[in-house]
């Protein structure tokens, strides 16, 4: 129920010996960057024709996924399409009983053949249109969608997982670059909040926000461990961006969030707060990303609050740092212009385990499209 604390120090040699094995996994044209959670770019060997692309996913890059069995499914899709103007040929229809927690490898395995055979080769990233189910197996919904299933992206205790190609990567096309399509739930309790999520998703595009990011350094010590980053997350977007870290479990009463960034099980006074459109936020800590009945702060409390995109782990992660965004990454990205499910997939190293959620096109930094 607890994440079990461990070293910083330990999950960094760790992932050395990790590296050499991912190697002769992920090597995709000369290209590869593995990074231990910080936000420092990797050198690249090759960069990909992609890096010079649009400055984001937009509308025809991006297929949604509804469930025809659910009603709620089917009305989130139908919204969203025609308020990101989602062509014709990018809504992909299946069908599977709503509802469940966990959806079986078996039954996703059929329904991810499906959604194979019917998607554009053009598209390079799918939005969900359900709240639950959110996990297949051992991994999250929107990794396994993703990526297929696979048992190399889970894990048996405190242990590392597989590795996503596409981390802190300048690709514009994951599916062309990496074969992967990165997924985002358009998750909430009912139409009205998802409406408000799509909706502020959507106001958010080119307004360039004068927010503050916050870097929150708590008294959780297990789950304090992104706190190690933030210094040089200031030294690197301090310009660019004003930054705050904080020493507290919570913040209260801040009328300009635009990031937040916390470890601990439950946030206090998400409400008394003003998140500008656009914004992201999430929590580290075992079980946010069971986004119904979870035993600790489920992530959907960050969009409830105002939030346009959040993150949690829905199976026991430990505290390693690579499992849960890295803020620096994502705040650079973001802050380049990519859309959020870019930018926001970009900083989990090793994303089996958690569940994206948002208002996937979101781009406040860019002015195209």
């Amino acid at each position: 129920m607890f994440i079990k604390p461990s070293s910083y120090t330990r999950h960094s040699s760790t992932l050395k010996s990790t590296h050499l094995m991912l190697l002769k996994y992920f090597a995709i044209g000369g290209f590869l960057i593995i990074l231990q959670g910080l936000i420092v770019p990797a050198a690249l060997a090759t960069t990909p024709a992609s890096a010079t692309a649009e400055a984001h996913l937009g509308p025809r890059d991006l297929a949604v996924i509804i469930n025809d069995d659910d009603p709620l499914s089917v009305r989130i899709g139908e919204y969203y399409q025609a308020m990101r103007h989602i062509p014709d040929a990018n809504m992909i229809h299946i069908r599977f009983r709503p509802g469940s927690a966990t959806m079986s490898p078996a039954e996703f395995r059929t329904l991810d053949a499906r959604v194979d055979a019917l998607a554009p080769q053009h598209v390079q990233a799918y939005a969900l249109t359900w709240t639950a189910p959110y996990r297949v197996g051992c991994m999250s919904i929107t990794t396994a969608f993703a990526a297929g299933f696979h048992r190399s992206y889970c894990a048996s205790g405190c242990q590392p997982t597989k590795y996503d190609p596409y981390f802190d990567s300048p690709s514009h096309v994951p599916y062309t670059d990496f074969g992967i399509r990165p997924a985002m739930a358009l998750a909430g309790r009912g139409f009205r909040d998802v409406k408000r999520l799509i909706d502020r998703g959507i106001a958010s595009d080119g307004t360039f926000p004068h927010g503050t990011g916050y870097l929150l350094s708590t008294s959780d010590r297990a789950r304090n461990v992104r706190a190690a980053m933030y210094p040089e997350i200031v030294s690197e977007l301090g310009s660019k961006l004003r930054l705050r870290i904080v020493k507290a479990n919570y913040i209260v009463d801040r009328q300009d969030v635009l990031f937040y960034f916390t470890g601990v099980a439950r946030v206090h006074a998400l409400l008394s707060n003003h998140f500008l459109p656009g914004a992201i936020a999430d929590h580290l800590t075992s079980f946010g990303g069971v986004l119904m009945h979870s035993s600790q702060m489920s992530s959907l409390k960050w969009l409830e609050a105002g939030a346009t995109g959040s993150y949690g782990t829905v199976v026991e992660p430990c505290d390693l740092p690579d499992k849960f965004p890295s803020p620096g990454v994502v705040m650079r990205y973001y802050l380049a212009g990519e859309s959020l499910i870019e930018a926001y997939w970009k900083s989990v190293a090793m994303p089996g385990q958690g569940i994206f959620i948002g208002e996937p096109l979101a781009h406040p930094f860019s002015g195209h499209r």
